[in-house]
């Protein structure tokens, strides 16, 4: 289902959206807190300017929003209806999940407004 070429790929990896050969991330891993944010300027594969125009990213602050409260939903849809927790567990346990997850939101937004932009390109991926 999720396979080289479609947008979801490279949402979920961190793939260059033009080419899905490379990560974009400098560190694949993003629980590491002091590089979550930092990016290759060029796609190592393809050439592909990630920083397509200054400050690209603050478009992605919008996607977040709206990943943190689909995980947030979520978060409250398993403690409190799935396991029966009262309102107060599950709003905290709301708040840990958004802790917990904060990394993978960002990228995972990030990751989704860039590929709003940039489609991908078979002749690039070869």
């Amino acid at each position: 289902m999720i396979t080289k070429g479609t947008k979801l790929y490279s949402i979920f990896t961190g793939a260059c959206p033009k080419c899905h050969q490379e990560s974009m991330y400098v560190n694949k891993n993003p629980y590491v807190l002091s590089e979550v944010q930092k990016m290759h300027e060029n796609c190592i594969h393809c050439g592909f300017k990630f920083h397509i125009e200054p400050s690209f990213f603050y478009g992605s602050m919008y996607v977040s929003y709206a990943v943190g409260i689909a995980f947030a939903v979520a978060a409250f849809v398993i403690s409190y209806l799935f396991l029966g927790s009262g309102l107060m567990t599950a709003f905290i346990a709301i708040v840990g999940t958004l802790i917990v997850f904060s990394p993978i939101i960002m990228r995972i937004s990030r990751n989704i407004w860039i590929n709003m932009f940039v489609d991908y390109d078979k002749e690039k991926a070869k």
